[in-house]
């Protein structure tokens, strides 16, 4: 499909582009007044998820406000395991819950990989009447955890966890982490496709946990099932854009470059022009304004904006962002006024 802003996947692809393209992560959340209207009629946000009309109206609800470079599928990373039977509910409060935490092998053998066309069939048809909708005004980002921060949670049962149960797992018995982590691959590359396939325009893979690994532990549990994925979805969908995000991974840029992905997400704890100077021309980079910037007042918001665009300097591959998903305290003005400051001042960047 001919798309009439492809900005987001010109940057992607390392294409000039006339300015950075902007989007926010959690773009659609309880920060909007309009959000939280939707999700009052949907009763609770397991129910929002699963009802494919709520998903596109809540989806579309920041491009209207913002004018935003992209469109991401609204959903949440811990649908595949959902999918997988542990049980999963949402307390006030606390987040993610699982009846059924993973504890040994046994349990972790007696999982199956699920179809996305059947189990996840929520979610596709929410890909189809996104795409529908958005029709070709912008490309639309499809996403999954990754299997080492789906892992976490369906080890630990729980979010917001020191990740003890977990790393016991992998020093004590690697083996039984390991086949749950190989599932998990197979599950997301499935689920990433069968996202490409039903409308998504590029695909990003959230690692919000890998972070808390040391680096020889991060290359095996972490980046090597990525690897898996990114392998996978360049054999069966080669030019679709392929984002990989590791909170807290800024040591790890150049081994996530080698994965063959096609744009890296940085947090705000890594400076963009160093990585850029890291990675060469290998990748895009996607980021990475601290969240936090956006309870400022508009005027510094501006100028931390003006500060990474001069950070990553001139020429193509940037995709503005924040560096974590954006946050329930952000006045939606504020929002606004990082993506106005960028589309006045990154076209001097792209001339």
């Amino acid at each position: 499909m001919h798309l009439e802003n492809d900005r987001f996947l010109r940057a992607l692809r390392r294409q000039p582009v006339d300015r950075t393209p902007v989007w926010m992560m959690r773009q659609a959340g309880r920060y909007l007044p309009e959000y939280r209207t939707t999700r009052a009629k949907a009763g609770d946000f397991l129910s929002l998820c699963r009802n494919p009309e709520l998903c596109c109206e809540v989806t579309l609800q920041p491009l209207e406000r913002y004018g935003l470079d992209a469109a991401i599928l609204f959903s949440d990373i811990l649908t595949v395991p959902d999918a997988m039977g542990l049980g999963l509910h949402f307390v006030e409060g606390e987040g993610p819950v699982f009846e059924h935490p993973l504890r040994d092998a046994h349990a972790i053998e007696a999982l199956g990989v699920p179809d996305p066309e059947t189990e996840l069939r929520y979610v596709m048809d929410a890909v189809r009447t996104i795409r529908s909708a958005l029709g070709s005004r912008l490309p639309l980002i499809g996403f999954s955890g990754s299997p080492w921060t789906l892992a976490t949670y369906m080890v630990e049962g729980a979010g917001g966890t020191d990740f003890l149960t977990i790393k016991r797992m992998a020093y004590d018995t690697p083996e039984a982490l390991d086949s749950l982590l190989a599932k998990l691959a197979a599950a997301v590359s499935l689920y990433l496709e069968a996202q490409q396939r039903a409308g998504a325009d590029a695909l990003m893979i959230f690692d919000t946990w890998g972070g808390v690994l040391s680096p020889a532990d991060y290359l095996r549990f972490s980046l090597e099932p990525m690897a898996r994925i990114v392998e996978h979805l360049k054999r069966v969908t080669p030019d679709t854009p392929v984002i990989l995000f590791t909170k807290n991974g800024g040591q790890h840029l150049e081994a996530m470059a080698e994965t063959g992905c096609d744009a890296l997400g940085l947090d705000w704890t890594t400076d963009l022009g160093a990585a850029r100077a890291r990675v060469g021309e290998r990748v895009a980079l996607q980021g990475n304004l601290d969240p936090a910037w956006l309870l400022a007042d508009p005027a510094r918001i501006e100028t931390a904006v003006a500060r990474a665009l001069a950070s990553y300097g001139k020429g193509p591959g940037h995709v503005f962002n924040l560096g974590h998903g954006i946050l329930q305290q952000t006045p939606p003005e504020h929002a606004a006024a990082m993506v106005e400051a960028v589309r006045a001042l990154s076209p001097a960047y792209h001339a």
